[in-house]
């Protein structure tokens, strides 16, 4: 319950500042209740789930979540939020004591898809990976996200991969495939999950 309202109360400041340095006043209030009501979502999902162990690597998770790692911590938040909006479901076995929030539903049938410490779509054949992306997260804190993006369209409009890419078992021959078999797990935060855990999509 303290890690639910205390990470709600810190995505209130948080929203607050962010709004307040766009906006001013005027922002400031919008920031603030856009990080209510998402860190309420968020703080409600972490108290339920028991996602924070009370033990030193707990706590220790807890802080850089909600310091180093917030721009993720809050990006996950809406992310979240959008899933719950869906009436998707948390995975409150697989979220407890773990570090991360797991919803049962994913975006695609196909993938499941990590932002901040949300998980979404997930399985024990594929955690792992998925854990690397948090890791990654939490290691590079404000850098992540805007590295990921920056890959993402580098590759997609100067497609380097192609130098180095297997097109004998996973050949580019269509649209969808330039993107699904290449871009994607071609990207830096991609391609050091694959090598930990799974099989990039032929």
């Amino acid at each position: 319950m303290v890690f639910g309202i205390l990470s709600a109360s810190v995505q209130v400041g948080f929203g607050a500042l962010l709004g307040f340095l766009v906006g001013g006043p005027i922002g400031l209030l919008i920031g603030a209740v856009v990080g209510l009501v998402v860190g309420a979502v968020f703080g409600w999902s972490v108290a339920s789930a028991g996602v924070y162990a009370a033990d030193a690597r707990g706590i220790f998770l807890f802080v850089v979540d909600h310091t180093w790692s917030l721009l993720n911590t809050v990006v996950g938040a809406i992310y979240l939020t959008v899933h719950l909006i869906f009436g998707h479901s948390l995975d409150r076995p697989t979220s407890l004591g773990s570090g991360r929030i797991c919803v049962v539903e994913g975006v695609s049938p196909r993938y499941a898809t990590t932002i901040g410490t949300v998980c979404a779509g997930s399985s024990s054949g594929i955690q792992r990976h998925e854990d690397v992306h948090i890791f990654q997260g939490r290691l590079l804190g404000p850098l992540y996200i805007p590295l990921v993006l920056a890959n993402y369209v580098l590759f997609t409009i100067a497609p380097v991969w192609l130098l180095y890419h297997d097109h004998t078992n996973a050949p580019i021959n269509r649209f969808t495939r330039y993107f699904e078999i290449g871009v994607y797990p071609h990207v830096w935060n991609e391609a050091i999950a694959y090598r930990i855990q799974g099989t990039p999509p032929r």
